[in-house]
């Protein structure tokens, strides 16, 4: 079965609840992607940004993290919580206040996404990892990557609400069973 305007009605307001037609939410789920359930309003760092400023905007706008953009919003890294423990860290060592840049102390290498990445592959690479955010870009001709939006955790914990997929219609042989990851016929017992 499956619902072709649930990305649409989910796009539009992200709170809204998808049609369930006597399924589970996992069959929905499996035509929802970072472009569905992103956050495209992004408070954003640029590379020159004083160490101290950033930690201000974090604070300031209860984030646990924001994207560093260059020119033309090109992903440069994440700047987070725990990225300001080690500069906190760093400080207390040299026995000197906080100093730098965001762009000095920005994780380059942060786990991101493409606006087509499946739903299900969220939450796996959210459960496998140990951060909050999956920056989405989306990669021109010249292979500059874009920051078109962002999806945390509960971003993607609303989407599986929302459909449904914690009030399951029907029983089911196999409750931890996730379709999107493997084939049905490939599924191992559990």
């Amino acid at each position: 079965m499956s619902f072709p305007n649930t990305a649409a009605r989910f796009a539009r307001s992200p709170r809204t609840k998808a049609p369930r037609n006597g399924s589970t939410g996992q069959v929905a789920a499996r035509g929802l992607t970072a472009a569905d359930v992103m956050t495209r309003k992004l408070i954003t760092l640029a590379p020159d940004t004083p160490v101290q400023e950033a930690i201000g905007t974090l604070l300031k706008n209860r984030i646990s993290g924001a994207p560093v953009v260059g020119p033309g919003r090109s992903f440069l890294g994440v700047f987070s919580e725990k990225i300001c423990m080690r500069v906190l860290l760093d400080a207390a060592a040299e026995q000197v206040p906080c100093c730098g840049t965001v762009g000095q102390y920005a994780d380059a290498d942060a786990q991101t996404v493409t606006e087509d990445t499946p739903l299900l592959t969220m939450v796996h690479l959210f459960n496998e990892g140990r951060f909050r955010r999956l920056p989405v870009l989306r990669h021109d001709a010249d292979g500059r990557a874009e920051v078109v939006g962002q999806v945390s955790r509960r971003d993607v914990l609303w989407a599986a609400y929302d459909l449904g997929t914690f009030r399951p219609a029907r029983e089911t042989p196999h409750p931890l069973y996730l379709s999107g990851v493997r084939a049905a016929d490939d599924a191992v017992p559990v």
